[in-house]
């Protein structure tokens, strides 16, 4: 066969060329060549950021009745490495992980508000369903908050909380809340460290008496990213107890051991565990 002329080569090629175009042009338009190249990166290559600083819908579901409708021994264990949550009125969320409980078991516990049996509009919210707050008033300034359990007039107190989320405004609150005239910041381990510091922290008054923990707009209660050891809770007897005779010493008081966030270090509690 003749060998062909570079003209007649270059002509074929540029009908082939031109047949290509035209064909191009009838096809749909690409969703990858119309959008941008921010928009065709994979989502795996975006920011990976912690669950407590990113957006709400990123944290963790909130605990429900089924989680609060335990014993009162049993749930103090379980709020550990929980988290709590407390949403503002401006919106600000603050967060802290759950290191210190105290449990009241209902009209036997001669520490507990409700012994002996007793109801009062004072002490409604621990014979209510599990996961109502019971907050009270102690020393007649301070705000002391419990979650009601499973079992008539049982509850459990939330004592102390490793701050997460909103550190400043907690400190903010505590300076704003707290009485006396000492003028110095606040040290972190300082904010949530003691039942009234917590409630003070979140901003948590009476108001809040009632409320249902599992439903409430806030606050609520968050599964924690990993909860503590069985082997590093400690359980030591409750603080302040007075006038309750053997109830006193008895190691219903449970924290994360080895945690700067607890309230009271109890070493001789903690050389059992």
């Amino acid at each position: 066969m003749p060998a062909r002329s570079g003209a007649q080569i270059s002509r074929k090629m540029g009908h082939k060329k031109q047949r290509l175009t035209e064909t191009e042009s009838q096809l749909p338009p690409s969703d990858t060549a119309n959008s941008s190249p921010k928009e065709r990166l994979p989502s795996t290559l975006g920011l990976q950021r912690s669950i407590y600083f990113s957006s709400p819908k990123a944290h963790p579901a909130r605990l429900g009745l089924e989680f609060f409708d335990q014993p009162a021994i049993a749930l103090a264990r379980a709020f550990l490495g929980q988290v709590l949550v407390r949403r503002l009125a401006d919106g600000t969320e603050l967060r802290g992980r759950i290191v210190e409980t105290e449990a009241y078991l209902g009209p036997e516990d001669e520490a507990a508000h409700s012994r002996g049996g007793r109801q009062s509009p004072r002490n409604r919210g621990m014979f209510m369903k599990p996961g109502t707050l019971y907050v009270y008033i102690i020393y007649g300034m301070y705000f002391c908050l419990n979650v009601s359990s499973q079992g008539e007039g049982a509850c459990v107190l939330l004592r102390a909380l490793e701050p997460l989320e909103g550190v400043e405004m907690m400190r903010q609150l505590r300076s704003t809340l707290r009485k006396g005239t000492i003028s110095r910041v606040l040290k972190d381990r300082e904010l949530c460290s003691g039942p009234s510091k917590l409630c003070q922290a979140l901003a948590i008054d009476k108001s809040f008496d009632q409320r249902d923990l599992a439903q409430d707009e806030a606050v609520w209660l968050e599964c924690g990213p990993q909860g503590p050891n069985e082997s590093a809770i400690v359980a030591a007897a409750r603080v302040g107890i007075g006038h309750a005779g053997e109830w006193t010493q008895k190691p219903l008081r449970f924290y994360v051991r080895g945690s700067p966030w607890v309230s009271v270090v109890d070493r001789v509690a903690e050389k059992d565990v």
